[in-house]
């Protein structure tokens, strides 16, 4: 599903101005990763998709939708959002029943609910802990139950905050292949993340953000060899990236595969 912001301006009631004239367009089936330091303004436009913000100027569509006419109720039919802190979504005393609540909510009928949660469970590896209070698990397995949650509303839309925070290896790799399958399912992933790593791996558009604006937007090698505009933002481009500048390759890498190649 397209996403236009157009002119996004966005300022706090203490005054803050958190965004400042943002203008993207995402493509359906677009994997964008956001990224820039604490502050830049990543989670307050990631909270005007689902409308959990409205715009103090300009617009933002999800699809034919222009999010200030409709409610979060709405919008969460089409854009899905795992916040970085997952205890600020969770609100049932079972897993199963916790990855359901979307689902219900969104009034699908019994056997589509049944049949998402249970591949969203399988998916997310969450099967042995369905009868567990997902606050008694660890803040790693709280996020697998967050995203598994929205896996099973099936939003063309899926929005995602720091998910690979306290994640092992493991994790990020299943993470990795979900990214993939949506994609292939044609959802629109945006990811908010300051493991600059995992995105030049599982993204292939990157929106640098500072002070409220859009500093670079690009594919990763474009956006990475700014290493002068990544620094005013406080980012480092990552390892291998790093690792071929300093051997003097002259093409940017963010890649193994991409690193590997040039030996």
């Amino acid at each position: 599903m397209r996403i236009d912001l157009t002119g996004l301006h966005f300022a706090y009631p203490s005054g803050v101005v958190a965004l400042q004239g943002i203008t993207l367009q995402i493509a359906p089936g677009e994997r964008v990763a956001i990224v820039g330091q604490n502050g830049s303004g990543k989670t307050t436009l990631a909270r005007h998709l689902n409308g959990l913000l409205k715009p103090t100027r300009g617009t933002v569509q999800i699809g034919d939708w222009t999010t200030a006419d409709y409610s979060v109720a709405r919008l969460a039919r089409r854009v899905g959002y795992v916040f970085q802190n997952p205890d600020e979504q969770l609100c049932k005393r079972t897993v199963r029943d916790e990855v359901a609540f979307g689902a219900i909510t969104l009034g699908f009928a019994s056997e589509r609910v049944a049949r998402q949660v249970d591949g969203a469970l399988a998916r997310l590896k969450l099967e042995p802990f369905a009868a567990v209070n997902p606050h008694d698990l660890s803040s790693a397995w709280r996020r697998r139950v967050a995203i598994a949650s929205v896996m099973a509303m099936d939003t063309p839309v899926i929005v995602l905050d720091e998910p690979t925070t306290g994640q092992d290896q493991r994790f990020q790799a299943l993470l990795a292949d979900l990214l993939t399958e949506w994609q292939e399912m044609g959802k629109t992933v945006i990811t908010i993340s300051h493991d600059m790593d995992f995105v030049a791996e599982q993204f292939e558009r990157v929106i640098v953000m500072g002070q409220g604006q859009v500093l670079l937007d690009g594919p990763p090698p474009a956006v990475f060899k700014e290493t002068a505009i990544l620094a005013t933002t406080f980012l480092q481009p990552p390892q291998l990236t790093r690792l071929a500048i300093e051997l003097g390759l002259p093409e940017p890498i963010c890649t193994e595969a991409d690193f590997l190649c040039c030996f």
